[in-house]
């Protein structure tokens, strides 16, 4: 640490407490009204943000001239979040030097009264004479065009060109959005010296430590159209941001923002709470915990209280983020609210309504955390479960990340801090597409419902009706009464033949989609001759059965009696796919390892469709045992068999549960099959609603159909079983029957014919390649002649030719520099217009001459980049093949040069 730097660090002033102060008071003095920070929660309607992220906001109807200001300037120090929507810093948070959930604006303001020149001497003034910062260490950046700032940061601060760099991109344009102010910047840097990595802005190397923003100028010029013409303000403003944390660090001689006196007064309560030292392994997450109670209790103070939705949601993933970190250093109990005295402490003065709002804050914080502490072990159980099969760069589907959310109340950004430390990425995109899904459907729990108004038609059917009572487990056909007409969303009293209606009955047979198992078809019989041909089945409302179809013949309406028939086949088929997903799910476990667990499935008539946690592909050796253990338990025919118990006492009786299914207060337990090893344990026992096989022989057999990825970390297998299984085996044979009279063989001796003819072509490929090569050999670049040339002294021999795989050019190069003795030799194949080159050098010009330097050249003049290698013998390629002899020629030039 310098000497400057250290006497700033000593400065009592310099605390975050000082800084405010100071910024205030200067501000204050100039004749600027001090105005208090707005709540967090912006005012006055404004729905565009989620939370005030920027001093300005606040102001946003003075700069619009929507509101007329009470006064020209101002100076605050703004509350600002950025922990969700489009500024959202939540997840950097701990892992950098910078980045926070909660952080202070300093700023001055001035609606119409003073524009750049009066901007840059308050900047100016503040900089190196309220704060003393050093000039030289100062440089300061203005937008490509704006000479006006350049010129005035020359007059004001004295600063010579080489400290006014001109930034061409938006980082120096701001704007309040496409149309409406917006005004060139101009912004400050602090260098701390060449002895920290970095370079000035603009430059390559900006994002270093050594050149930090302090402080940011916008000069609100001008009022910019939809067609993107630009106009003068007829009152320019300006609106300035300093972070206070960040000004703080500089001025207390530090490079991280976790090193000032507030947060680390805020670190010393949490070692006194959790009982513990920072050291490499809890900085981390004494940092993070610093950092969102501060958001945590401010929010909180504000009015926002958790929630799964909205404001409440973001604040809620703040806080338990923070609480999961509290996990981490052997946290068992809440322990955050008890940090909160220490925040009032720190910045009570400055923001009483942390004071007045205390006993919320610590009330909330301590039951949120009590909550939280009782699904943290499960929900991290069952996402370690879900990951035990994963590694570095897999991606977490996003509908586990959602299920996590929607079960046990994990954020999505919690979920990717756990995995930060494996290398495992969530799928984001996947996990809000199921949010969006949740979101829409948070009144109803199917699939297809109708939005709006129409959303209300099925809760006032279940409030005037009640839940339709499901019969279909022992029932294919039943007599019911037609509570319910609903036609393009909306009640009805009659459906006439023709229409397309969905019916409500007090009872079914009919099962609703539900589980992955498509929803029942068939047909509902009316007297009179009425009939409604049933082509789906839905849960509205969570428990309404809708019979979704048409009227085929006559009219009907709300009240009648009617006789609902299920298709007995589509059902026998589909229940069998779904009792076979089950037994696949046991021989998957059995096989490949506990890891896996069920991450989806679909059944319908003619198929399944399994998805799994798993990593890798199956071999076929895998398949074929996981396919012949399906069919054991299935030949067993055994005798399946369903209790309704309560979740837990099912789940402690080895039932295995779906990840973050929901259940109600009684569960179906189903079991099929007999264990394989002997004893009286059932082969598979499983939490399901659906509807089942009663033996195991009423599947038949199952084939495996295929087996592919879904995802990193997540495979898929789909299958057939009973009718369809015999016809895709049928197939498989008549394929098989079709190759073995094509090859003039039977069946049975197709596979060594095939082989035969695969030694065959193996064998004619590597005569071709020898001639190739021989052809190489002989070949000569540019019509020289065949032996080696020399240049310098070194003897170089060059070959161009076509055809020749780039797998073989390592061998012709080592048959090269055998021929050559001592010397440099390149190679060029060109194969589908495209290049690929190698340079060797024999071992004793390998310290003079390197074959990377050379094959770099020599890519270089066939549209390539790069190559790589070693000294003695280098490989690269380029798009280019038509300049291969260029590629040669370069090669020539730089032993000449």
């Amino acid at each position: 640490m310098s000497d400057t730097t250290a006497s700033f660090k000593a400065n009592p002033s310099n605390s975050v407490n000082g800084v405010r102060s100071q910024f205030l008071e200067y501000f204050n003095s100039n004749g600027h009204e001090v105005v208090q920070s707005a709540p967090l929660v912006p005012q006055g309607g404004d729905s565009t943000l989620l939370f005030v992220n920027a001093g300005m906001v606040p102001f946003k109807n003075l700069f619009t001239g929507a509101e007329t200001p009470a006064f020209l300037k101002a100076t605050s120090s703004q509350k600002c979040v950025r922990a969700g929507g489009k500024h959202n810093d939540l997840d950097n948070v701990g892992y950098t030097a910078r980045h926070h959930t909660f952080f202070e604006m300093l700023g001055n303001f001035s609606f119409g009264d003073y524009f750049k020149e009066q901007a840059i001497v308050h900047a100016w003034n503040v900089v190196t004479k309220v704060f003393g910062l050093p000039v030289d260490k100062l440089v300061v950046t203005v937008f490509s065009e704006d000479d006006e700032a350049a010129m005035l940061w020359k007059k004001i601060a004295g600063l010579s060109d080489d400290k006014i760099i001109r930034i061409s991109t938006s980082d120096n344009f701001w704007s309040m959005g496409d149309t409406g102010p917006c005004g060139p910047c101009s912004e400050i840097f602090y260098d701390h010296g060449p002895d920290v990595w970095g370079g000035p802005p603009g430059s390559p190397e900006e994002d270093g430590d050594r050149f930090i923003e302090i402080w940011n100028l916008v000069f609100m010029q001008f009022d910019q159209s939809k067609d993107g013409s630009r106009v003068s303000l007829p009152k320019p403003s300006i609106d300035t941001g300093m972070g206070l944390e960040r000004i703080a660090a500089v001025l207390q001689g530090v490079h991280n923002n976790y090193e000032i006196d507030l947060f680390q007064n805020l670190i010393a309560a949490e070692e006194d709470v959790y009982g513990l030292k920072q050291s490499e392994k809890t900085l981390g997450s004494l940092r993070v915990i610093s950092d969102h109670l501060r958001s945590s209790a401010f929010l909180i103070a504000d009015g926002v209280t958790p929630s799964n939705e909205g404001r409440g949601y973001v604040l809620r993933r703040i806080m338990r983020r923070a609480m999961r970190h509290g996990h981490l250093l052997g946290s068992k109990e809440p322990q955050m609210h008890k940090l909160v005295p220490a925040l009032v402490a720190e910045m009570g003065v400055a923001f009483p309504e942390l004071g007045r709002a205390q006993a919320s804050i610590v009330s909330t914080l301590e039951q949120e955390e009590g909550r939280f502490q009782r699904t943290l072990g499960r929900g991290l159980a069952l996402l370690e479960d879900a990951t035990s099969s994963m590694g570095k760069g897999d991606v977490l589907p996003g509908e586990t990340a959602f299920k996590l959310y929607d079960t046990f109340g994990f954020p999505v950004d919690l979920t990717q801090d756990v995995l930060r430390a494996k290398g495992i990425e969530v799928d984001e995109v996947g996990f809000e597409k199921a949010m969006k899904v949740q979101r829409e459907s948070s009144q109803a729990s199917w699939q297809g419902a109708a939005e709006g108004d129409a959303v209300k038609v099925w809760f006032q059917t279940r409030d005037a009706h009640g839940a339709t009572e499901f019969i279909g487990y022992s029932e294919e056909a039943s007599e019911a009464e037609l509570k319910t007409i609903i036609i393009d969303g909306e009640l009805a009293t009659t459906a006439n033949e023709g229409q397309k209606a969905e019916l409500v009955f007090d009872k079914t047979p009919f099962y609703g989609e539900s589980g992955g198992q498509a929803g029942d078809r068939g047909e509902v019989r009316f007297a009179g001759g009425a009939v409604f041909r049933v082509l789906d089945t839905q849960k509205r409302a969570g428990d309404v059965f809708s019979h979704i179809g048409e009227m085929v013949t006559g009219d009907i309406k709300a009240g009648v009696k009617a006789l609902l028939e299920v298709d007995s086949v589509r059902r026998s088929n589909i229940r069998s796919n779904h009792s076979a997903t089950h037994i696949l799910h046991a021989a998957l476990r059995n096989n490949l390892g506990d890891h896996v667990t069920q991450k989806g499935s679909l059944v319908e008539e003619d198929k399944l469709r399994f998805d799994f946690a798993h990593s890798g592909t199956l071999s076929q050796v895998e398949l074929d045992k996981i396919e012949a253990e399906v069919n054991a338990v299935i030949r067993q025919n055994s005798e399946v068999s369903t209790k309704e118990m309560a979740p837990d006492a099912a789940i402690e009786a080895g039932a295995m549960a779906l990840f973050g299914e929901k259940y109600g207060d009684s569960v179906r337990v189903l079991a099929m099959g007999e264990a394989l090893e002997g004893g009286d344990k059932a082969y598979s026992v499983e939490l399901c609603g659906g509807i089942h096989v009663r033996r195991t022989g009423d599947i038949a057999v199952f084939a495996i159909t295929s087996e592919s990825g879904v995802s990193a970390g997540v495979r898929r297998i789909e299958a057939v079983t009973g009718a369809a299984a015999l016809e895709y085996l049928k197939g498989k044979v008549a394929i098989a029957r079709s190759i073995a009279d094509q090859l003039k063989s039977t069946i049975e001796k197709a596979p060594e014919r095939v082989a035969a003819l695969q030694d065959q072509k193996r064998a004619l490929e590597n005569e071709l390649s020898d001639a190739k090569k021989k052809l190489a050999m002989g070949a000569s670049a540019g019509g020289a002649a065949a032996g080696p040339e020399e240049i310098n002294g070194i003897k170089l021999l060059t070959r161009v030719a076509d055809g020749v795989p780039a797998k073989d050019l390592r061998g012709l190069i080592d048959d090269a520099k055998k021929q050559l003795g001592s010397g440099v030799t390149v190679f060029v194949a060109v194969n589908d217009g495209k290049a690929a080159v190698a340079t060797g050098v024999t071992d004793d010009l390998k310290d003079k001459i390197s074959a990377v330097d050379l094959v770099k050249v020599a890519a270089a003049a066939v549209g390539g980049k790069g190559g790589g290698g070693r000294p003695d013998m280098a490989q690269a390629g380029g798009p280019d093949g038509s300049k291969a002899n260029d590629a040669v020629d370069a090669v020539r030039a730089f032993l000449k040069s």
